[in-house]
């Protein structure tokens, strides 16, 4: 008969029963040491993405490097869109400036939105494909999208999403040696696409010209929509535009001015239509004054719109408040001579070339945009940023921290739109 030891088994018993509270105690521990989910996250996802919408872009930005699953939600497409349409609303938009000089180029922006506690702030951009195309022009703005154009070579072309730092580099098209080239770039709402436009007008190495300014009687009118492999050609086109890319997209039409002809010297106004790719004749406003080279197109309340320069430095801005109807221009404003006080000390001597260049025609303002407040937004000499006020008459000089004293402004939509979704 064997028999057993009663108080060895207590003893490991006892042991055990530690052990378990122990156990017990660590996995408590451990419980309280895990992170609690905060309140935004105990949120659906679809109101977490409508909070997020109304966000500035630059909130956004620093929204995404949070955590991984707030990262996730700034890539989900949803959330662009929303954000887009939040900004379309009667949000005052961000502003690309581009500058050029002293050394390489450069792009710094600006957020006007009221809410942004930045907004008094110019920020530098980081530009991911700077090694290879050190010299760009802006090509034109469209839902967060730049499209950049290689100003020394004129064959590189990328479209770049600066707040997503997401950039490609579109195929190359059919090049000619001795051309020069009109951009456009833009989407149309209805097929939901995005298009670059290259228009090439070109000579044969072999003619000559003693005209004054050199004559490219041929042309080539190229497509690429985001997402396809190559470029399209369309054949030529009728019309002979300003060298300088397309001022206004309005209803998913680019627009451009054409060159007075020999035998037609009225300048005319041009839409490309990005479902169609057609060209068409746009009426334009009876104010007298377009036949000369004294106008630029923009866009005022998403309306297509022309300012037209008078004499003693006034400005009128006529707004097509029906588009393609010639009855429905109307004269919004018209803005006296002014300049501002830092232009009065007449440093233009020091002007780079190139921004000399490619300003509008020389003049002295371009009208940008129309503000929340109902103010008109205006560049001075491609040097100072104007508010003016219809109603009272009044201008204001815009101060900024950090603004470089030489740029050419673009009005932008600050956006998460991400390439990866367009091709």
């Amino acid at each position: 008969m064997c028999s057993l030891d009663l108080s060895t088994m207590d003893l490991d018993g006892d042991k055990r029963a530690k052990r378990r509270k122990t156990q017990t105690e660590d996995d408590d521990d451990d419980h309280h040491h895990q992170p609690q989910p905060t309140a935004m996250e105990t949120l659906p996802n679809e109101i977490i993405v409508d909070i997020l919408s109304r966000l500035p872009i630059t909130s956004l930005v620093q929204f995404k490097f949070v955590c991984k699953r707030w990262r996730a939600l700034t890539q989900d497409p949803v959330l662009a869109d929303m954000h887009l349409s939040w900004k379309a609303d009667g949000n005052d938009p961000c502003l690309i400036l581009h500058c050029d000089f002293p050394i390489r180029n450069q792009i710094y922006f600006l957020d006007l939105s009221a809410h942004n506690q930045d907004k008094d702030k110019v920020k530098r951009l980081y530009v991911p494909f700077q090694a290879t195309m050190p010299e760009f022009d802006v090509v034109g703005s469209c839902n967060g999208l730049l499209c950049l154009s290689d100003s020394l070579y004129n064959d590189a072309l990328y479209i770049h999403n600066p707040f997503t730092v997401d950039c490609i580099e579109l195929p190359k098209s059919r090049q000619y040696s001795d051309h020069e080239l009109v951009f456009g770039f833009g989407f149309h709402p209805k097929t939901k696409e995005y298009k670059v436009v290259k228009i090439v007008y070109y000579r044969n190495t072999s003619s000559y010209s003693r005209a004054r300014r050199t004559v490219y009687p041929q042309s080539d009118v190229q497509i690429y929509t985001l997402g396809s492999s190559s470029w399209r050609s369309l054949g030529k086109v009728s019309y002979q535009f300003v060298r300088r890319p397309s001022e206004a997209l309005v209803n998913g039409r680019l627009h451009w001015v054409s060159r007075p002809r020999r035998y037609h010297p009225a300048r005319r106004l041009i839409s490309f239509d990005l479902a169609d790719e057609q060209f068409r004749e746009v009426p334009k406003p009876d104010c007298g004054g377009l036949n000369r080279c004294n106008f630029h197109l923009s866009v005022l309340g998403g309306c297509l719109a022309a300012a037209v320069y008078g004499n003693y430095g006034k400005l009128e801005i006529w707004v097509m408040k029906c588009y393609n109807v010639k009855e429905s221009w109307v004269k919004q404003f018209t803005i006296g001579a002014y300049m501002p006080k830092c232009l009065k000390l007449n440093l233009d001597r020091h002007r780079p070339l190139k921004i000399w260049k490619s300003g509008s025609n020389g003049k002295v303002v371009r009208v940008l945009c129309l503000l929340n407040s109902g103010e008109v937004l205006l560049e001075y000499k491609n040097r100072v940023l104007v508010s003016y006020d219809p109603k009272k008459g009044k201008f204001r000089d815009l101060v900024f921290q950090g603004l470089p004293n030489w740029f050419q402004t673009v009005v932008h939509t600050g956006s998460l739109n991400w390439l990866n979704t367009l091709h």
